[in-house]
């Protein structure tokens, strides 16, 4: 059987072929984005929104994709990564934090994130702001927070290994911004990480980054790894750092450890 042509005489795609074809082209998107919405998705493609839903569902069936808890944005997931060199423990650590995360807000109300180390910053992956209806910062997806200033790069440092946290210790003061000096100080950032690591959770209180929110975070770690960390941030006017810690901290460090990851 002769295969239908177009006019210009080369073969006309099946409706399978084009279907597969803008299957890829929105997975792509997604891995593209590291994080997306249905309807932007549609808008890059240039593509009805009907048939990336469609499509988005179908990935996510077969495991390819995954939709955040929090915001709706879909990720690839660890089996799509494995088609290339390799997988993003950022991504990977999003997807199966997120039920934890939704849990542990229902309980706590205030906002909570999960942030991961990316070249001398934590990134936020995963949030509940968009759901608390305590958030003032809505938009939190991606947003990189200094390691000196907030709750989250103190505890990441506290955890990780001496020789990666000389390393990113290093790393920043040759970035040397000016509201981080004050937190090189050797003396003060011993004294700082000695304190975390012996309580198990970091403190942001005293207005430092964001003067009208205050911060706790614990890291999430397995075998010497850090994958993470877990942060929950609340108004400094609504609650203080000692009832926060009596109602914060022990959710938090139960979270840590119930999320599982693979090492």
């Amino acid at each position: 059987m002769s295969k239908e042509r177009t006019r210009t005489g080369a073969p006309r795609q099946s409706e399978g072929v084009r279907a597969f074809k803008r299957g890829l082209d929105v997975l792509h998107e997604v891995n593209r984005s590291g994080g997306i919405r249905a309807g932007d998705v549609a808008r890059a493609l240039d593509l009805p929104r009907p048939t990336v839903y469609r499509l988005l569902e179908t990935l996510e069936e077969l495991g390819y994709v995954a939709r955040s808890a929090s915001d709706d944005r879909f990720r690839v997931t660890r089996r799509a990564l494995s088609l290339g060199d390799g997988y993003d423990p950022g991504v990977v650590i999003c997807q199966v934090a997120a039920p934890y995360l939704a849990e542990l807000s229902k309980n706590l109300v205030w906002p909570v994130d999960l942030s991961t180390y990316e070249n001398a910053a934590m990134v936020v992956q995963e949030t509940t702001h968009s759901r608390s209806p305590l958030s003032i910062d809505r938009g939190m997806i991606g947003k990189r927070l200094p390691m000196l200033r907030t709750s989250a790069g103190r505890a990441y440092l506290a955890a990780c290994p001496v020789r990666e946290r000389d390393l990113i210790v290093n790393h920043l003061r040759r970035i040397d911004e000016a509201d981080d000096r004050p937190f090189l100080d050797e003396a003060r950032l011993d004294r700082m990480i000695a304190e975390i690591a012996a309580r198990g959770y970091a403190i942001r209180s005293e207005g430092e980054y964001n003067p009208k929110t205050a911060s706790i975070a614990v890291p999430i770690v397995r075998n010497g790894v850090v994958f993470g960390c877990i942060s929950i941030i609340w108004i400094r006017s609504a609650l203080g750092i000692e009832e926060a810690v009596a109602q914060f901290a022990g959710q938090l460090q139960e979270t840590a450890s119930a999320i599982p990851v693979e090492v």
